[in-house]
């Protein structure tokens, strides 16, 4: 395994622990999952060049927009729930308790 490929999987794995582990805000959580969108883009725009196949070149700017979205989408979720609950905290965001 080369270091390029070590350093995208280290930085998947750790964005994942992250998730797993430090869930107090929702801030936290959504940075958790944008360094793992950004680690898949990075690994995926590698991949073509790696491989030397130019019919690839379009996988990394989907992911970048489906990155776009879900960011869009959390903020949104971020400034709703701090308006309803008065805090981002995700203990506070229980769905049985509307």
């Amino acid at each position: 395994m080369s270091p390029l490929h070590l350093s995208f999987y280290s930085a998947f794995a750790l964005s994942g622990l992250g998730l797993a582990f430090h869930r107090t805000h929702l801030v936290s959580a959504l940075l958790c999952l944008e360094s793992m969108m950004l680690s898949m883009f990075v690994g995926l725009t590698m991949w073509p060049i790696e491989s030397q196949t130019p019919s690839f070149t379009t996988v990394p700017i989907i992911v970048l927009t489906f990155s776009a979205c879900e960011a869009s989408t959390g903020l949104a979720i971020l400034v709703a729930s701090t308006r309803t609950h008065g805090s981002d905290h995700l203990h506070n965001l229980n769905l049985l308790r509307c």
